[in-house]
């Protein structure tokens, strides 16, 4: 174990140093755009992503019956994966006025669809898990 956990570090830290070698010619603008992008993303996970997360298992573990809880768990997960991918296109970065052929698709659109087919599959698996599980046992 202690062989596999050096090499991931070593591959880890190999990793970080090609990052750091890419941004030799970074300019001081590129380096301070870089530096609040990173605290932002740091900032907006702890004051608002975590916290609503937790809040949101705490609700679910209230309101959800045990065996749909991980089902709910997992379909949160991947919602937030794809939200997150969806972030920069549904925030219309990238999008040049000039150029109409790029972020000309519906995202918004694509992202909503998303969501609703990640809920119907959870609560597809949630309902035959439940079904197949039969009544809840009384204690």
């Amino acid at each position: 174990m202690r062989l596999v956990r050096g090499l991931l570090l070593l591959t880890g830290l190999g990793f970080g140093l090609w990052g750091v070698w890419l941004m030799r010619d970074f300019t001081s603008e590129q380096l301070v755009s870089m530096g609040t992008f990173l605290a932002g993303g740091v900032l907006l996970h702890d004051a608002v992503i975590a916290p609503v997360t937790v809040l949101l298992g705490v609700v679910a573990a209230r309101l959800l019956p045990g065996r749909t809880r991980s089902v709910a768990a997992i379909a949160f997960l991947v919602w937030a994966t794809l939200t997150v991918a969806f972030v920069n296109v549904l925030s219309g970065q990238g999008g040049k006025p000039d150029n109409d052929t790029v972020l000309h698709r519906p995202y918004g659109l694509s992202w909503v669809v998303m969501t609703a087919l990640i809920a119907a599959i959870a609560a597809t698996v949630a309902y035959r898990r439940r079904r197949i599980a039969g009544p809840p046992r009384s204690r």
